[in-house]
Order: structure tokens, then sequence, then C-alpha cells
């Protein structure tokens, strides 16, 4: 006989036993008829769920059988189950079936039980759900965690993908596993790996981006925390916001390329720019790597340096006969004055001053900017050591 902290007889087992086959399709009926996210699973998907309410009510009778004196149900109930339904079907869906189970089995109390015996029967079905519920709970934590750490992986192997610039199909598919397959407007983000677990630093950057409306991938790669930021209208803006979630340093952000296939370029800005920072003390946090070109170029980086040739000396070169390249080494040559300018020059300050004015808008750089003088400065060095041998001459009169 069943212990009486249940409260119900051998009897009420035996009719719950030969109902079980009834019972399992007045539930499914029940799903069918109230849930749309049912409906719409595939026959495949159906046939698993309706194996799992079978087995869950298996569970309940043989739990009735031995009296309730053992732990009511684990998750090996949903053992059943492939992994992959905890994709199709959501923990909210889980409670949706447990309930109309739960439904079902109230309903139908008065016929199963004993005349007397219903409201034990209730009970006992509220208790057994309730643990089929914790049961739930803790088969989707562990599909969560294995799929948290699956994503994790993908994610290093995409964002160290990116660093290498191997943009092959093997990084195509982990990319859209992770959601990025159409991402666009993509920036690379580089930094000092703050102190804390990798997984805790990867978490806290992730939330403090999703705040702020942007996508990331990132990754701790030793003393190297590398971000890479997806549908980012401003990057700087972004990395501002992230920034605290950086360690100590240089905070530098690569240039916004068209999707993840092309991340390569950005990210090889940003480390680049990541390496030499220090050369710029002043610099911001976070600065952009193309304003790093002057000390990327003094550590040997290449693209780098054809984008000073391509931004300042073969606009000036080309531009009104040289002259605005002629005006730019006086006045950097001569400390940056307008009066030692025009003297050297032959011409008024203020056509020394409209010169200025024409290279700023033509380069992007002021001249009048300290920082900017040096970046023309380096830009035009290389610019001379481009020429063939013997081409070079004074710009100066003597």
């Amino acid at each position: 006989m069943p212990p009486a902290d249940l409260g119900f007889s051998s009897d009420t087992v035996q009719r719950v036993e030969r109902s079980a086959g009834e019972l399992s399709s007045a539930a499914t009926r029940r799903m069918e008829a109230s849930h749309d996210w049912y409906r719409a699973l595939s026959a495949e998907d159906r046939s698993w769920v309706g194996l799992v309410a079978q087995a869950g009510i298996a569970a309940f009778i043989a739990w009735l059988r031995h009296g309730g004196d053992q732990a009511p149900v684990t998750a090996d109930v949903f053992g059943t189950a492939p992994r992959e339904l905890t994709r199709s079907i959501t923990l909210r869906h889980t409670l949706d079936l447990v309930r109309s189970v739960v439904d079902v089995v109230e309903q139908d109390a008065t016929a199963l039980a004993e005349p007397g015996q219903e409201q034990a029967l209730r009970e006992a079905v509220l208790r057994y759900s309730r643990e089929i519920a914790f049961a739930a709970a803790e088969v989707y934590a562990h599909a969560a965690e294995a799929r948290g750490a699956w994503d994790a992986r993908l994610e290093g192997l995409v964002v160290d993908a990116v660093l290498r610039g191997e943009a092959d199909d093997s990084m195509q598919s982990r990319a859209a596993a992770l959601g990025w397959g159409s991402t666009t407007r993509v920036a690379v983000v580089a930094g000092s790996t703050p102190h804390g677990s990798p997984a805790g630093v990867v978490d806290g950057l992730r939330r403090a981006a999703e705040r702020v409306g942007v996508d990331t991938l990132a990754a701790v790669q030793g003393r190297r925390l590398v971000c890479i930021f997806g549908n980012v209208d401003d990057p700087l803006a972004a990395a501002r916001e992230v920034g605290d979630h950086f360690g100590e340093g240089p905070l530098v952000v690569g240039p916004t390329v068209p999707h993840l296939f092309a991340a390569g370029r950005s990210a090889r800005a940003a480390l680049a720019g990541q390496s030499c920072a220090q050369a710029w003390p002043e610099a911001p946090r976070p600065v952009a790597a193309d304003d790093l070109l002057a000390e990327r170029v003094l550590v040997g980086d290449a693209p780098a340096r054809a984008l000073l040739l391509d931004r300042i000396w073969h606009p000036l070169t080309t531009h009104s006969g040289g002259v605005l390249l002629e005006t730019a080494s006086v006045y950097l040559e001569s400390g940056g004055g307008l009066e030692g300018t025009a003297r050297l020059l032959f011409v008024h300050p203020n056509t020394v001053r409209y010169r200025l004015g024409r290279i700023a808008d033509l380069t992007g750089y002021q001249l009048t900017d300290p920082h900017d003088a040096h970046t023309v400065r380096i830009a035009l060095a290389l610019g001379r050591l481009s020429r063939p041998a013997g081409v070079v001459r004074r710009t100066t009169p003597t």
C-alpha cells in the first residue's frame, strides 16, 4: 500500500496506469488546440514531444506505484528527446506541455481516482508537475551552458581568423552559426586585457555593447583584448562606451569595413596602432588607427605608408603645380610661422593662410595642429624617399 502521506489507494494507481495512453492522447489534443507553437512544429519534433509526454506520464505512474518514496522525477524524463529539440522548443513551450498534461489529469481526476481520492490525486499531480518543471529547467540550463561554451569556442575561432586575415569557408560557416553571416559595418577594437577571468571579461564587454545597440565578437588573447563591432555607425563612440571593460593603456579602433569578411584590414590597422600608440603620449582614448599613421609607419606598417602617400603626398604633388607641397614643406621647415613662411616664399601672409586652408581641405590635416604637422612631415619624407634618386630638390629659396 502507498504511504499515507500521498493519501490515495493502489486501485487509483491501477486506474491511472490503465489510462496512460488516453492521458497522453488527450494532452496532445489539448496542445494542438491551445498552442500555435505546437501546430507550427515539424512532424518529427511533434513526435518527439509526444514521446516526452508519454515518458513523463510513465514516470508519474512509476512514482505512484512506489508510493512516492523516491525522487518524483529527474531530467531523465527528457532523455528520449534529442538535444536539438531544445533549439526548436523553448523552456516556456515545455512548461506549456507540462501544464497541458496537468490540466488533463485534473480534469479526469474524478474518473481516475476512487471516490474520495480525487483531491489526493490532484495534489500528487501538482507535486509531480513541480518536479517536472524543475527537471525541465535543469535540461535547458545544461543546454544553455553547453551552447554557451560552444559559442565561445566558435567566437574565439572567428576572432582569431579575422586577426589572421583568413576569410575562408570555415570562417563563413562559423560566423553564420553565430548570427554574423549578414552583419555589416564592422570595425575592430584592440586594447589590453583587464583583470578577471577571460569569460567574465568578454561577458561584461558584450553586455556593455548591447546597451549601446552594437553587436560584438570578442576574445582574450593573452594580454590583448580584441573586440569586433558589428552594425556600428560610430565605432569610436561605441568604443568610448565600452572602454572601461578594457585594461589600461591605448585603445585603438580600426577603420569600418563593409562586412566581417573584410575585417582583417580593420584588425591589422587596430593591432598596428596598438603596438605603437605609446609614441603619441597625448593620443585620445580611444583613438582611431588612421590617426596613428605616422606612428605606424615608424614600426614598419606598409599599409600606413601607402595611406600617407595617398592622402598627403600624391594630392599635394598633383595639385596647383606643386605650390601646396612647397608651402607645406617651407611652413614645416621654418618652424610653423606664417610670417617666416611668407618671407621665404615671397608671398603675403594671407596667401600662406589661404594655402594652409587648402592643404587641410585636400588632405584632412591641419598643419597648425602639432600631431597633424608631425604626420604631414612624415608623409613628405616618405614621398621624397619614393622619388627616383637625383630628383629630390630643395623647395626653399637660398
